[in-house]
């Protein structure tokens, strides 16, 4: 899966044993080398950008029921005070952030046999394993929450055209509701995404060089003022348009084990320990979050595309 940032940061070249050696003996270089690797990936911290603090191990947030004070503010005269309103207030919810992790075996045997490769292989594939547990339930609980739904205006998707219309007829109603939401991020699953950009490509609706995906295969992709992603781990049936700034964040705990290491800011923590006696090492990746949706009208499901 590609970045959802540019530039993309990817760690080059192929470790040496010593090297790899020198990496397992410290948790700390190893959550770095975790970070680079993930450096970006998680779909769920580019939809939800807020970054909330669990380090009670849950984090308590106020779901928003009005933009709006009960009152209308009136005419003040000069040296006249001000009306005061008291403010409605949301519901208080509470999520608890749960631990996804594992680790695995990095033997001498195989460092002296296939070198460091072994090492940049095994933290691939926790990396992979973490994003994948962690963004499936993310897409899964925005799918959830993001229940409102919006009829494609003027009907399927048949051109680049009728998108362009259909995306920018929806957001001008939602930023009509006067809440301050700017709908601006387009999600889609990986078939309506090779959908849309094989539409694009025939319309000749795509720029010719410089962030054609065609050419470069990144994602996000920005064109027509408005970010279009794509993840293996959003499984839903319509495109989900979302305003990234408002619709909520994950919440992050970290340093609560002496033996686990952070690094960066998403919440990634590493270890490594060495099995003295057993010829080997153990390295492991977690990340204990939980995904929040602060403002469910941050973001709608668009059907009858046609997709």
């Amino acid at each position: 899966m590609a970045s959802y940032t540019y530039p993309t940061g990817h760690p080059s070249g192929t470790l040496t044993v010593d090297e790899a050696r020198l990496v397992l003996g410290s948790s700390a270089v190893v959550a770095r080398a975790l970070a680079d690797i993930m450096e970006m990936s998680f779909i769920g911290d580019y939809l939800l950008q807020d970054r909330l603090d669990a380090a009670a191990g849950g984090v308590f947030y106020e779901s928003i029921e009005s933009a709006f004070a009960p009152t209308e503010s009136e005419i003040v005269a000069p040296g006249a005070g001000y009306p005061k309103v008291v403010l409605p207030e949301g519901t208080i919810e509470a999520a608890r952030a749960v631990t996804r992790g594992l680790t695995t075996d990095v033997t001498d045997k195989k460092l002296a046999e296939r070198g460091g490769s072994v090492l940049s292989r095994a933290l691939r594939i926790l990396a992979n394993t973490v994003i994948r547990d962690v963004d499936t339930v993310t897409m899964g609980v925005i799918s959830s929450v993001v229940s409102s739904t919006f009829a494609s205006p003027g009907g399927a998707w048949d051109s680049a055209g009728d998108v362009v219309r259909a995306l920018t007829d929806i957001r001008t109603q939602r930023a009509n509701l006067g809440l301050g939401i700017d709908l601006n991020t387009v999600v889609l699953s990986p078939s309506d995404y090779a959908t849309l950009i094989g539409m694009f490509i025939n319309d000749g609706a795509l720029p010719r060089e410089a962030q054609n995906p065609a050419t470069t295969g990144g994602v996000p992709l920005n064109l027509y003022g408005y970010n279009w992603v794509t993840s293996p781990f959003y499984t839903g049936s319509n495109p989900l348009f979302v305003d990234r700034e408002m619709l909520g964040g994950m919440a992050d705990q970290t340093g609560i084990s002496p033996d686990w290491t952070s690094y960066g800011e998403f919440g990634i923590e590493a270890q490594s320990d060495r099995k003295t006696g057993y010829d080997k090492w153990t390295v492991g990746a977690r990340r204990i979050t939980v995904p929040v949706v602060l403002e469910p009208n941050a973001g709608v499901q668009i059907t009858s595309t046609g997709l």
